[in-house]
């Protein structure tokens, strides 16, 4: 396992080397500062910030580690064979081409919805003579068992949630710039905080038989 912390920046597309084209996601990686090593886990620092914004103890807890002030201190995962120290910088290069990667960040906010949008019901009729065309309606039942289950999907918050984007495909590193492409989406908006680490589901795809093969057994 590996991990990073980094930023989104936006969404673009690139062109591979077979000259297809190829929707990814940037994110700047990086460089994170190694603030505490643990055995399963290395705490690390992200994001330049002023002093006048940081409170007091956390100020001092960088100056005790003579370690430049980080915006953001999280807990990644470490590599097994690899030794860390305090202080040294960790950069988008632990990552390589073809690399599958989990990406968690906070989704984007959308505020109170209703339950067409937030759960995607079907709807009333859109008959004239209707007059349920988005709303609830009935959602209890009759004596048995004459309650509102728990966890019934009704309007409410939609939206502001850790969320993790699994197995996407690193397409493309930047050393010199710190940037990390990747294929699909990140969850979040632009200049969204988010944690980058190796898949831990990664999908095994098998070589599916060629259509002449098939023939040849038939």
């Amino acid at each position: 396992m590996a991990g990073l912390l980094g930023k989104k920046l936006g969404q673009t597309h690139i062109f591979d080397d077979e000259g297809n084209m190829v929707h990814v996601t940037v994110i700047e990686a990086g460089p994170c500062s190694v603030l505490t090593v643990k055995d399963k886990s290395v705490q690390v620092g992200f994001g330049e910030v002023k002093e006048k914004k940081v409170k007091k103890p956390v100020a001092g807890y960088f100056k005790k580690l003579n370690v430049p002030l980080r915006k953001i201190i999280r807990e990644v995962p470490r590599e097994k064979d690899r030794e860390y120290k305090v202080g040294e910088e960790l950069k988008v290069d632990i990552f390589k081409i073809g690399d599958k990667v989990d990406v968690t960040g906070t989704s984007k906010g959308k505020g109170f919805q209703g339950g067409v949008k937030r759960w995607h019901w079907a709807g009333g009729g859109q008959t004239r003579g209707s007059t349920s065309h988005r709303r609830v309606g009935s959602i209890g039942s009759t004596t048995s068992p004459g309650r509102v289950l728990k966890g019934h999907h009704l309007p409410g918050h939609m939206g502001n949630r850790r969320v993790t984007a699994q197995n996407l495909k690193v397409v493309k590193i930047d050393a010199e710039n710190n940037l990390l492409l990747v294929k699909g989406a990140v969850p979040g908006h632009n200049e969204n905080f988010v944690m980058v680490r190796n898949a831990r589901k990664q999908r095994i795809v098998k070589d599916r038989p060629k259509v002449e093969e098939k023939k040849k057994k038939k």
